[in-house]
């Protein structure tokens, strides 16, 4: 069940036992199969964000945040933002799983007419705060909304997940200097480091690094964690939380389409989905084993 508080505002306690860890890992396998499912109904989308992105999506869901599904505009809820609307399939999936929408629905994505469109809008499925397209916007929507919560002395948080390649827009800087001038500490940016983007790696494209130095002369606070592995990126929130006088960015390292061993760190499936028949089969195949980092039931 999802991380649910309703009246008073009452932190969660983070601490992840192995019981629970399990059952978040479990829980993001059936989130990628069904990522799977839901491009090849679409027969188009973005598929190696998604997967790669599915471990924190489901411990943000699921452990991390106070949310709601039945109430999904409670005043005190945490916010979630995504500024790398592309790789919504995730997103979609872990809010059907929460309980937000049927998930029979997910067969609907990039249908005409369907609420699951190639990027999320604000107001058209619960659970989605904002509307996601150009790249590098969602770090300043997460600004406003944290600066809003202090100026309300609220106690809710905001977190905003984010693409590597859109560190390239102008827009970001702008925000995480806003961010760190006005000490969000409310406010954690989680930046999906898979160093790849729709033509290429970054480093290739538009370089990045040094970037945790880069992040941290705006006066951020920044964590490093393996993004594949929810242990360790909820450590990573914990720190976060415990900084107070500083917003903060987890540079989360991810395995761009993680569990497909034909897909993971392959640039090319940044914006292609698997085919219906075979491909798709050995992706849901896979998937169950993680790509072979784990072994499966009948073994």
């Amino acid at each position: 069940m999802p991380n649910l508080t309703i009246g008073p505002k009452v932190r969660a306690n983070l601490h992840l036992h192995d019981r629970k860890l399990k059952q978040l890992e479990e829980r993001a396998t059936a989130i990628r199969e069904d990522i799977i499912d839901m491009l090849v109904e679409a027969g188009s989308g973005h598929s190696a964000g998604p997967l790669g992105m599915a471990d924190i999506f489901t411990a943000l869901y699921f452990h991390v945040m106070v949310h709601d599904p039945k109430h999904s505009l409670w005043k005190d809820r945490d916010r979630f933002i995504l500024s790398n609307g592309h790789i919504c399939p995730v997103q979609y999936t872990t809010l059907a799983h929460a309980g937000y929408f049927p998930k029979k629905e997910l067969m609907t994505l990039r249908k005409l007419g369907s609420r699951l469109q190639g990027h999320p809008e604000r107001l058209k499925l619960p659970g989605v705060e904002n509307t996601a397209g150009p790249l590098g916007d969602g770090s300043s929507q997460a600004v406003g909304l944290a600066y809003a919560a202090l100026l309300d002395r609220s106690p809710w948080r905001v977190y905003c997940v984010m693409s590597d390649g859109e560190l390239a827009a102008g827009i970001t800087w702008e925000a995480m200097l806003f961010a760190g001038r006005n000490k969000l500490y409310n406010c954690t940016f989680i930046i999906d480091r898979n160093n790849i983007q729709i033509d290429g790696t970054t480093e290739e494209i538009m370089p990045l690094e040094p970037l945790a130095a880069k992040f941290e002369a705006f006066n951020i606070n920044v964590i490093r964690c393996a993004g594949n592995s929810i242990r360790d990126f909820v450590t990573a929130i914990e720190r976060a939380h415990g900084v107070s006088e500083k917003p903060s960015v987890i540079l989360a390292d991810t395995i761009p389409g993680y569990g497909v061993e034909y897909m993971e760190y392959d640039f090319r499936w940044h914006g292609m989905p698997p085919k219906a028949g075979e491909e798709s089969i050995l992706a849901i195949d896979q998937i169950r084993t993680l790509g072979g980092r784990i072994k499966s039931e009948h073994e």
